[in-house]
């Protein structure tokens, strides 16, 4: 990376020099002008309306997510010293809502043992770690330390599990002091530890990654572990190495079964190229994870179970000590994909988090699945609104501009009852960019192209195909709702059966909807509500 920064260097230096030159009048004053106003035009065309960035620099995966007292709390992987991946410290924000954030402090810094990689934390109500004092309850953090030195010598325990504990409900840590908690014993990738309460055996359990696999762990007092198993070999996709594993049970809605969720990252190797998150369905004894009999004959089958089928969502993962009124969980993920994070056209600060989702289980076409939609809190935020219904789609309709709602931050939803012919979406500006989205008959398969959608050169893997999703559903009914910010799209169909989130950076704001279809073909409903965040 300091290789690659000195170049870099060099480089915009030589660019100044020759400026110069060309404009002998132009004194410093105005250059500092220039990047003034550059930073400021990605300002106003890049950063989110409602999607969770960090003031400056680099952030990925969400990690040590709890609600406590009224407040969100989501922690995240941040370098704050420059705009590309570097040594990891914990980044923190804070919310009411998680739909606005504010940045807090940062939380934890790396030390002689290593970096701060990802991690979970949890609130002790019973002080069973001791750590509490006064009264005070304390929450408890598990992360992964990466010893930069011995990753550069190529050795096996490069990383290893630590603790750190805050009085003050989230604001200020303190590691402990018998660090790390849980030693390397020959994984080369061993990290991303995800702490949760087993109610039924009063225990904390813990799930972490490595290599390729999935290994179980489980405490009295979050301190002392015991290896209890491991899952994963030969299961699900190993076109990447595992990371940001999560387990937690689940009740399948409309009934009083309860089946265990385990999410696991995998990067590359996800189904449009790239970072993904894959899922399992199946029990937890309190010492073995195994996967349904069905869920496993559809994987043999080769189908894949994927938290999004879009190339923007990783290393998601879910909030501890919340849920919400009928038992779903509050999931978020990291709205980048490695092919190109470190890439994308933003300069000031790099990449953002997904809106906050409401996770539920479902059984659907003979076996398990999540199905996830926005946070309700979202309805919160809504403004002017457009609503129609029985519309008659044809050729090129134009649905709604930028003078009746605000495409840059909006939410947009329809209902089509007898689906007969493709259905295309093109939000365009008057530069000649266009994000096209829709569903295939003939493919039974959603789609986002986002070829034309502005600046892509960027990165070769960024747009240089469609991505594609088919559909889980077979109804002849298609829903969809979808939420639009500056730089991403969000599409949840079907109740969230499919879901696809991808990021774009228009050369302008988009100004215009525009619905195709080859036949004509009825939406019963269509509602477009301006989202207004202060």
């Amino acid at each position: 990376m300091s290789s690659l920064k000195n170049i870099t260097s060099l480089i915009l230096i030589l660019i100044a020099v020759l400026n110069c030159k060309e404009n002998p009048e132009k004194n410093t004053d105005e250059m500092n002008t220039d990047k003034v106003n550059v930073a400021s035009s990605e300002e106003s065309l890049y950063r989110p309306n409602f999607h969770f960035t960090p003031k400056k620099n680099w952030m990925n995966d969400p990690n040590g997510m709890f609600y406590y007292n009224n407040y969100y709390h989501l922690y995240f992987q941040h370098y704050p010293d420059d705009n590309v991946w570097g040594p990891m410290h914990w980044g923190h924000a804070t919310s009411t809502d998680m739909v606005t954030w504010k940045e807090q402090p940062i939380a934890l810094y790396p030390d002689e043992l290593g970096y701060i990689f990802s991690g979970s934390a949890v609130v002790d109500i019973d002080n069973t770690s001791g750590f509490g004092k006064d009264g005070k309850v304390p929450i408890v953090a598990m992360f992964t330390y990466h010893d930069p030195k011995k990753a550069e010598a190529k050795k096996t325990d490069v990383e290893s599990q630590g603790i750190a504990f805050s009085l003050d409900e989230g604001l200020t840590w303190t590691k402990y002091e018998d660090n790390p908690v849980i030693k390397n014993a020959g994984d080369r990738d061993f990290r991303d530890p995800k702490v949760m309460w087993d109610t039924e055996r009063r225990q904390w359990v813990m799930v972490l990654a490595a290599g390729q696999k999935t290994i179980f762990y489980s405490s009295t007092n979050l301190k002392d572990w015991k290896r209890l198993s491991a899952f994963g070999e030969g299961i699900g996709n190993h076109n990447g190495v595992w990371e940001c594993p999560d387990l937690f049970p689940l009740t399948v809605q409309g009934t009083n079964e309860q089946k265990w969720v385990l999410l696991v990252s995998i990067n590359p190797g996800g189904p449009n190229g790239g970072s993904a998150t894959q899922y399992f369905i199946g029990d937890f004894d309190g010492t073995q994870f195994s996967i349904d009999p069905e869920f496993e004959k559809a994987i043999n089958n080769n189908h894949d179970f994927w938290v999004d089928l879009g190339k923007d969502n990783y290393a998601g993962v879910t909030w501890s000590n919340i849920e919400t009124s009928d038992g779903a969980k509050l999931f978020m993920g990291w709205m980048s994909n490695w092919q190109y994070a470190n890439q994308v056209p933003t300069e000031s600060w790099r990449s953002a988090m997904t809106v906050a989702r409401e996770m539920r289980l479902v059984k659907e076409g003979g076996t398990h699945r999540l199905a996830f939609v926005p946070t309700e809190k979202i309805k919160g935020y809504r403004g002017k609104k457009f609503k129609e219904s029985e519309i008659v789609v044809k050729e090129d309709t134009k649905i709604i501009d930028s003078e009746n709602v605000d495409l840059s931050s909006a939410e947009i939803i329809f209902n089509v009852s007898e689906l007969n012919s493709d259905l295309n979406f093109t939000l365009s500006n008057s530069q000649g960019d266009e994000l096209s989205f829709g569903y295939t008959i003939a493919d039974k398969s959603f789609y986002i192209d986002r070829s034309n959608s502005g600046k892509t050169d960027f990165s070769k893997d960024f747009a240089n195909k469609k991505s594609t999703a088919v559909r889980i559903s077979d109804s002849s009914n298609l829903s969809g709702r979808i939420l639009l910010d500056k730089t991403s799209i969000e599409m949840f169909f079907d109740n969230g059966l499919n879901v696809i989130t991808e990021v774009f950076f228009p050369n302008s704001p988009f100004e215009k909807l525009i619905l195709d279809s080859e036949k004509e073909t009825t939406l019963d409903h269509l509602e477009i509500h301006e989202l207004i965040i202060n």
